[in-house]
C-alpha cells in the first residue's frame, strides 16, 4: 500500500519537532472567603455560641459537614482536572476545621497540605493557606499579628504570610488576608483597614528591599474595594498598566471592579472585596514561572448562585439567609489566578 507523499512528510516532521516545545503548566491561585466555616467545638477563649449546637443558629455536625463538603466541591470545580496550587481561605475557625477539610471531605484524594495559626479575633476565626505538596513546598510561614495604637483592646485576624518554592525553583511570598469587617459602618472602622494595610506594606516594603524582583501574591477579603484608601494609597496596589515596575503592586481585581463585576454583593452592586495583588515582576511573562494581568477572574459557576429578588439578577446562594438556614456555600464568590510555567 502506497501512502501519499505529503502524509509522509507531515508524519517525518511532526516526529521531529524540537523536544523542548511543551505546553506551559498551570499554577492556580484561589482566595475564597467561606463564610463562617465553625466547628461544633466550644473554644472557651472566644465567642463561637451562635456556631454551637444548641446555639441559636441550630448549628450541628451535619451542617458542620455540610459546609466541609460545600468548600471542597467549590475548591475542586475551580481545579477542574488539576486541583489548584494555593488556595487561600478566610472566615475558618479552628485548627480541626482544616484537618476535617483536607481529610474528611472530597479534598481527602487532593493531598492538600495547610498552613493555620489560631488568630485572636474575637469570634475566633482566622485565614488560611491550603497548598499542593508537588507545586509549593513551604520554608518559612508566619503569622502577623495586629496591634491597633487607637484600640489597644481591639483585636481582628492575623494576616498569614507564607514563603515557599514552585516547580520553576523560584521562591513566591504569598499574604492571605482578611481585614477587618464594615460592621458598624464603613467609614467608622475604615481606620482599622488603613492601619492594617500599613502593617502589610512595611512587611511587603521589607521583601522589595532584600530582592530586587520579589516573586509576591497577595490575596484575601480585604472588605474595601479596590478603589478605597487602604488599598490604593497606603498598600499602593496599583491597577495594571503596559508600564510594569518590579518594585510595584498590581491589583488584578481592580478592572473588574471599575467594570461593575466582583465577588461580593451589596444592596444590589456587585464590587471586589476579594482581590490578587501581584508585585510586578510576576507580570514579566519572559520568567520562568509568571502570570498575565487578565488571568485573574470571578468564579461565577451557577451553583454558587440564586436569583436575587430584591435588586434583581443574582446574587450568593449563601449558608443562611438570616437566620434561616439554606444549606447554600457563602456569601463571597471565589475568585482565582491563573501562574504558568
Amino acid at each position: 500500500m502506497k501512502f501519499p507523499i505529503q502524509l509522509i512528510l507531515i508524519f517525518v516532521f511532526s516526529f521531529n519537532l524540537p523536544a523542548q516545545i511543551t505546553e506551559k503548566q498551570a499554577f492556580k491561585i484561589v482566595c475564597y472567603n467561606v463564610e463562617n466555616y465553625f466547628d461544633c467545638v466550644d473554644d472557651t477563649l472566644t465567642n463561637d455560641a451562635e456556631y454551637l449546637q444548641g446555639g441559636m443558629r441550630g448549628w450541628n455536625n451535619d451542617k458542620y459537614q455540610k459546609k466541609q463538603a460545600n468548600i471542597s466541591k467549590v475548591i475542586a470545580a475551580i481545579g477542574g482536572w488539576d486541583a489548584p496550587a494555593l488556595v487561600g481561605l478566610c472566615e475558618i475557625e479552628s485548627e480541626k476545621c482544616m484537618f476535617d477539610l483536607t481529610n474528611y471531605s472530597g479534598l481527602k484524594s487532593l493531598k492538600y497540605k495547610y498552613l493555620h495559626h489560631e488568630s485572636p479575633d474575637a469570634r475566633g476565626v482566622d485565614v488560611a493557606l491550603l497548598y499542593q505538596p508537588k507545586l509549593f513546598k513551604p520554608i518559612h510561614d508566619e503569622a502577623i499579628t495586629i496591634h491597633y495604637p487607637m484600640a489597644p483592646t481591639s483585636t481582628t485576624r492575623d494576616i498569614l504570610f507564607a514563603k515557599g518554592i514552585v516547580p520553576t525553583g523560584d521562591t513566591l511570598h504569598v499574604f492571605v488576608c482578611h481585614f477587618p469587617s464594615r460592621l458598624g459602618g464603613e467609614l467608622e472602622s475604615e481606620d482599622k483597614r488603613i492601619f492594617v494595610a500599613s502593617v502589610l506594606k512595611n512587611k511587603v516594603d521589607s521583601i522589595f528591599n532584600c530582592n530586587s524582583a520579589p516573586n509576591i501574591v497577595i490575596m484575601g477579603d480585604f472588605n474595601d474595594y479596590p478603589t478605597n484608601e487602604s488599598m490604593k494609597d497606603i498598600l499602593k496596589a496599583l491597577p495594571p498598566t503596559p508600564d510594569i515596575s518590579v518594585k510595584s503592586l498590581y491589583n488584578l481585581m481592580y478592572p473588574i471592579h471599575i467594570s461593575g463585576k466582583g465577588s461580593h454583593k451589596h444592596e444590589g452592586e456587585w464590587g471586589a472585596l476579594d482581590q490578587i495583588i501581584v508585585s510586578g515582576n510576576l507580570l514579566n511573562s519572559k520568567n520562568k514561572f509568571y502570570t498575565l494581568a487578565t488571568d485573574a477572574k470571578v468564579f461565577d459557576a451557577e451553583f454558587l448562585l440564586e436569583d436575587d429578588k430584591n435588586f434583581l439578577g443574582k446574587q450568593p446562594l449563601r449558608t443562611y439567609t438570616g437566620m434561616k438556614y439554606q444549606g447554600g456555600f457563602a456569601d463571597h464568590l471565589p475568585i482565582y489566578l491563573d501562574c504558568w510555567y
